[in-house]
């Protein structure tokens, strides 16, 4: 059976999506130079156990309105893990890749890993958003996305045209799960290797080595999702890995299962 598409990521969705539910929104074209989506992430564990849902994050930063504040996530090169109980929602703005670092005045990469107060950068307007996104009208996902887009518009810098430069190179990696080699990215984005580490260091927040290993991860959690039988020794291969070991021991490591232990999970 076909998982629900929860996102690229998000981890056993088959059995997330039982109390979980994504819905996306497009922002503004002014914003979109900017944001990829705006998500809504609701969940109903009510009479159940909590739910804690793991995500293989990407190399994006997102602002989000939850409680008991809006808040910035670097990106996180661990597992993300959020315990759901009870019922609720929050909504997040996903940055596009390098798109972040016209906002601030520092590297991207000092926000990896760690989570800050959104009114750092956005000053204290961003918490009154807050307070409407989690208010009694914060089901209305349009008129939500349509409200971050008025508080974004007059906030938003001056377009960067590395940062473009950057989301280009982000997404030829995406797109191309085989990569496996820095050289590689930095010969097809026709840039040299400690040029496309430092545009990784100051405008994605991680560098392109890990960039690499999780699109690679992102690909073969995506087929085991699938709920069909994978020949993972195939996919070690189409992946550019050594061997099937040497995937069984980077999945292992990122998501704390094996491939095939993650395969079986998911059709519980």
């Amino acid at each position: 059976m076909t998982s629900p598409d929860l996102g690229r990521g998000v981890l056993e969705p088959g059995r997330a999506a039982a109390v979980v539910s994504l819905a996306r929104h497009e922002p503004r074209p002014e914003v979109a130079r900017f944001v990829e989506f705006y998500w809504l992430v609701r969940w109903d564990c009510r009479g159940r156990p909590a739910h804690e849902q793991k995500v293989l994050s990407h190399p994006n930063v997102h602002l989000v309105f939850e409680e008991p504040t809006a808040r910035l996530y670097g990106v996180d090169r661990s597992l993300f893990v959020r315990r759901l109980e009870g019922a609720g929602h929050v909504l997040g703005v996903k940055f596009r890749p390098g798109a972040f670092r016209p906002f601030v005045d520092r590297p991207v990469a000092e926000l990896a890993d760690r989570v800050v107060p959104a009114a750092d950068v956005f000053g204290p307007d961003v918490d009154r958003v807050n307070e409407v996104v989690l208010g009694p009208d914060g089901q209305d996902g349009p008129a939500l996305a349509a409200r971050v887009d008025a508080f974004l518009l007059p906030r938003l810098p001056e377009p960067d045209p590395v940062a473009a430069e950057v989301a280009a190179m982000v997404e030829h990696i995406a797109a191309t799960p085989g990569l496996s080699r820095v050289d590689q990215v930095a010969e097809a984005c026709g840039v040299g290797v400690r040029r496309l580490q430092r545009l990784f260091h100051e405008y994605v927040g991680a560098s392109p080595k890990w960039v690499l290993r999780r699109a690679r991860l992102h690909e073969a959690a995506e087929r085991a999702d699938r709920g069909t039988d994978v020949d993972w020794a195939a996919l070690a291969a189409e992946l550019d890995y050594a061997d099937q070991a040497h995937l069984t021991r980077d999945f292992t490591a990122a998501v704390g299962t094996s491939p095939a232990r993650y395969l079986e999970t998911g059709r519980r």
